[in-house]
């Protein structure tokens, strides 16, 4: 044998044997059809003492193949990894299920504990998940950490039996004292969809140890969202989020946002290209003030987000002493939004961790409105139709709570027959006596809820429209303000930041998402607004939200000009004072 030929001999080999227990064939590009094509790994299978880790990715595997290699692995009981992805090219797919059982079969009866699977880019569908099922709810997967199935078009059914297998190892493992504790867990481009997506949503809350969960693009909209949101909740030591590229829309991120309330120990959250919207940013501007102390990485690219959002997004990183970049490129800022949101992040010298902001969409048009009426609608109708039984099962917590103990309208006073917002501002403005003036300010308290915060908006500016500080009904119109304000604005950091956003939607100051009714704005509307905002309820972050949207967005109210600089004088010295 030439010595070329020795040297090349050798560096294989010194390549398949990579130390720490590890056999490797990564990436030969190998075509093997049948058990004489794999005579020579199954040889170097059995006569490795102590195998812990096998890698196959990056060859092609036969049915007969992947048989004689199973038989290789019956005594292989120290077995931890297995290294599987991108290894049925060019595969019928009737042919993958065969091949994945014999291995997952050997596994088990060698009686080996796995710590990683990884079986990406097989691209098996539904069918391939039935290959590892038997495997997954074994023994052998009791002890799994790390599960990854990236990009294997499961589908809908796929998800739904890998589900299953979650579930039922979790059953078994716990039984036996010590339950399936999932780390990590990633399924990108799946086609998941909403209802794979909450079907798995339901094993990761049953799990509740997963650190890391990846599950890009795979077509979820707001129901799964919502579904996995409330799952998050309860995996506490989650530190990766990626959701990238599915389709929050408001409501899944208002959900997302109220789970990420829960999650101490985050690091990485990427919704980047999930359509979070300008009212979905506002929410978790609220969460990354009051929460998220360790968070280092945040996307939220391409979310339709408007420039507001944007810089009380920026403001709420400030006190993050880990964070290293903020990704919100592909949004509507504008070039003088994109400015605005640099000086911004230089002031705070923070400048360095912002993400290029090179593909801006742009200022929206307001024909995107219209457009996003029609895609909102469209989402709707589907998820009556798919969703009906399973929105019942996945509300999460606050969604329950909100039903529960929604507006309370019972009592003895008149206020507790009346519905909508123009019977309330209209008894407010009847002539009181000096009692009912009390009676008809508390009365609020029952028609207004920190979870009905479009509701709230509502009454408050429908009250507000009224008010004439000469007229006889001006006190108990300041009155009834200040007891709606105070509700809302007394709860969570996140609920009052939501309701505020929505107030702001209904005057037509920040983008809302759908149809809003959008409320044309009077004087004395933001006359009562500066009086709201140097009360004790109105907290310094509350009057920094409204200033930041009013100093970008204030021209949409120069008909009331001199009202609004009253009101932009009532913030900035409330910005500007600690409490």
């Amino acid at each position: 044998m030439a010595a070329d030929d020795i040297g090349q001999l050798a560096d294989a080999l010194s390549r398949t044997h990579v130390g720490d227990g590890e056999l490797s064939y990564q990436g030969r590009g190998l075509k093997l059809d049948h058990a004489e094509s794999v005579a020579g790994l199954v040889t170097e299978i059995a006569q490795y003492q102590g195998l812990r880790a096998l890698r196959l990715e990056g060859n092609t595997i036969g049915v007969e193949a992947a048989q004689a290699i199973a038989k290789a692995l019956e005594d292989k009981d120290e077995l931890q990894k297995c290294h599987w992805s991108d290894m049925f090219t060019g595969r019928l797919r009737a042919e993958i299920p065969t091949a994945l059982r014999s291995l997952g079969s050997a596994i088990t009866r060698a009686g080996a504990r796995l710590s990683e699977l990884d079986l990406s880019d097989n691209a098996f569908g539904p069918d391939g998940v039935k290959g590892i099922e038997q495997l997954l709810m074994s023994p052998s997967c009791h002890s799994l950490k790390v599960l990854r199935l990236n990009n294997c078009g499961m589908g809908i059914g796929g998800g739904k039996i890998l589900a299953e297998a979650l579930t039922e190892c979790h059953r078994r493992s716990s039984a036996l004292g010590a339950p399936l504790s999932l780390r990590v867990f990633i399924a990108g481009r799946n086609r998941l969809e909403n209802e794979g997506a909450s079907a798995l949503a339901k094993a990761f809350k049953l799990l509740g140890s997963l650190e890391e969960v990846h599950v890009p693009q795979n077509g979820i909209n707001h129901p799964g969202i919502r579904a996995l949101a409330s799952a998050m909740q309860q995996n506490p030591h989650l530190r990766v989020l990626n959701l990238n590229d599915n389709t929050f829309t408001k409501r899944g991120a208002l959900a997302m946002a109220q789970a990420l309330r829960h999650l101490k120990n985050i690091q990485v959250i990427n919704f980047g290209d999930c359509l979070v919207r300008t009212e979905g940013a506002v929410a978790l501007s609220a969460v990354l003030r009051e929460g998220l102390p360790v968070l280092k990485e945040l996307n939220l690219s391409f979310g339709e987000i408007t420039e507001p959002a944007a810089l009380l997004l920026a403001q709420a990183v400030l006190n993050k002493p880990l964070m290293e970049k903020v990704d919100l490129n592909g949004n509507c800022f504008g070039e003088e939004g994109c400015e605005a949101l640099r000086e911004a992040m230089e002031v705070m010298d923070r400048a360095d961790m912002l993400a290029s902001l090179s593909d801006d969409e742009g200022e929206p048009d307001d024909e995107d409105d219209n457009e996003d009426d029609d895609d909102d609608n469209e989402t709707d109708e589907d998820d009556n139709e798919t969703f009906e039984d399973e929105e019942k099962e996945n509300l999460d917590e606050e969604e329950e709570h909100s039903k529960e103990n929604g507006v309370n309208c019972n009592g003895n006073s008149p206020s507790s027959k009346l519905q909508s917002p123009t019977e309330i501002a209209s008894y407010l403005c009847s002539p009181p006596s000096e009692k009912d003036l009390e009676d008809k300010t508390a009365s609020l308290e029952h028609q207004v809820d920190a979870d009905d915060p479009e509701r709230a908006a509502d009454v408050l500016l429908k009250i507000s429209a009224s008010y004439k500080e000469e007229a006889e009904s001006g006190e108990a119109l300041l009155e009834a303000v200040d007891a709606v304000l105070k509700t809302m604005l007394s709860a969570s950091l996140l609920q009052s930041t939501c309701f505020l956003s929505t107030l702001l939607v209904h005057m037509g100051l920040l983008k809302g998402e759908g149809k809003v009714k959008r409320v044309p704005v009077v004087s004395a509307q933001l006359s009562c607004l500066t009086h709201a905002v140097q009360q004790p309820y109105f907290q310094q972050h509350h009057a920094l939200l409204l200033h930041t949207v009013l100093c970008r967005n204030g021209k949409a109210l120069k008909s009331c000009s001199s009202a609004l600089e009253g009101l932009q004088d009532a913030l900035k010295r409330r910005c500007s004072t600690d409490h």
